[in-house]
């Protein structure tokens, strides 16, 4: 008989405990399904008597993660500590040296050392899988490692942080300024410890660069993610989207050119009637494009107890049933470093100025933009209280650096009140 497949633990939140929880509560169906019984023999945590709802009686405690990885009585190494470096990090090789597998809902510390640990599971002949880092319960690493294998991926795009679109779809439907729906955010606790890495895009970069690394064979390239966080998207900007047809969406995109790779990860405007544009609250998408299979939308929720322990029980099943797969989809030495592309896509953009109300400010404005070779496509001056007046632009595709030099040239003529906001719109 196939013996258990015994688990170790490490971090016991909220997705820590859903693990627990599945194995107990559907031994039977796991069983079933992967032809051998899948255990939990040991598990750590900064905090050995919190309350966590569940009976910990059962199960070895190690105060130390790395020593967790290190027990004879564990085969899948399961971290779910967080952080880039430090424990995690730590633990996570010490697993992989000892020859066992690891199961990690970790982001960071693949994003920054993806290649090495990637490099490390192989040379051991152990899995490293990740579904959980990235998009929650949906399935978007095991789609494009075994479902889309056979296809040439163009592009990955989606919204990958269901706390900046909590936040914009929330300003929306109640009208309240970003800083009020970031409080009520912070109080629901959907924020993390540190908030720039939800609504500075920080969060989907690394998933971004995850699923771009898998997507076009290529070494995780976090620092080549343009990054551009929701801090300055205004409840005007989501009304003035909204009257043109749009929403606004904290979007990854990474696409393959003939100048190399693209990625960014910043606010666009999308279509209201397309499936981003009518994504609610803490949902993610993932959107797929290869060549055989076209494009494929995938979504559901993007973090929360269930769905991040569904998908850290999905890998460790895999594993159960004997599949070890290279962790990136191919063999770690054939990922190639990426070549990023020097200029990216053109794409229409929004922008949206302050203009001092005094007399030429806008025709100045318009001058400036069209010597940087700046088309405008429309362009509406709003009512204004004061002496400020407020202007809405939006320009035929241009490249996002001749914009950002045209808006320097914008803000020297001393027309214009406070920083220009500058929004894509989707390239199709």
């Amino acid at each position: 008989m196939t013996p258990t497949l015994r688990l170790g633990i490490a971090g016991l939140g909220t997705v820590g405990v859903g693990v627990l929880r599945i194995v107990e509560n559907q031994a039977a169906l796991l069983s079933a399904r992967t032809g051998r019984a899948i255990s939990v023999s040991a598990v750590s945590a900064r905090s050995r008597g919190k309350d966590r709802g569940v009976d910990l009686s059962g199960y070895a405690w190690e105060d130390d993660p790395v020593a967790l990885a290190r027990r004879d009585d564990v085969d899948v190494f399961v971290e779910l500590m967080g952080g880039a470096d430090g424990p995690a990090k730590a633990a996570t090789e010490a697993a992989l040296a000892a020859g066992k597998h690891v199961v990690t809902a970790n982001k960071a510390m693949l994003a920054l050392h993806g290649q090495a640990l990637a490099e490390a599971a192989e040379a051991a002949g152990v899995a490293l899988r990740f579904e959980a880092a990235v998009a929650g319960g949906i399935p978007c690493v095991k789609a494009l490692t075994e479902g889309l294998a056979g296809n040439a991926i163009t592009r990955v795009s989606g919204v990958m942080n269901g706390t900046c679109n909590y936040i914009l779809t929330r300003m929306e439907s109640s009208g309240l300024p970003y800083a009020e729906v970031f409080k009520e955010a912070d109080a629901l606790g959907y924020l993390e410890a540190d908030p720039t890495l939800d609504v500075g895009g920080i969060d989907a970069g690394h998933k971004l660069a995850i699923l771009a690394a898998i997507a076009f064979g290529t070494q995780v390239d976090f620092e080549g993610v343009q990054l551009q966080g929701i801090q300055q998207v205004s409840i005007d900007d989501i009304h003035r989207a909204r009257d043109m047809g749009y929403r606004i969406k904290l979007l990854g995109e990474a696409r393959a050119t003939p100048a190399g790779i693209e990625q960014s990860m910043r606010p666009t405007l999308v279509p209201a009637d397309s499936p981003l544009g009518q994504l609610e609250g803490g949902t993610n998408m993932v959107v797929i494009e290869g060549d055989a299979v076209g494009q494929i939308v995938l979504r559901g929720a993007g973090a929360g107890e269930g769905p991040t322990a569904s998908a850290v029980m999905g890998d460790v099943a895999d594993i159960a049933r004997g599949l070890i797969l290279p962790p990136f989809g191919q063999p770690a030495a054939t990922l190639t470093k990426p070549q990023r592309a020097n200029a990216a896509t053109e794409c229409a953009h929004y922008l949206r100025l302050t203009l001092r109300d005094e007399p030429g400010a806008l025709a100045r404005v318009a001058t400036v933009l069209g010597q940087s070779g700046i088309s405008i496509d429309r362009m509406r001056q709003y009512d204004h209280p004061g002496d400020d007046a407020p202007v809405l632009i939006v320009t035929h595709p241009c490249a996002p650096a001749d914009l950002a030099a045209a808006l320097r040239g914008v803000t020297a003529t001393g027309v214009v009140s406070g920083e220009p906001v500058a929004l894509q719109i989707q390239t199709p």
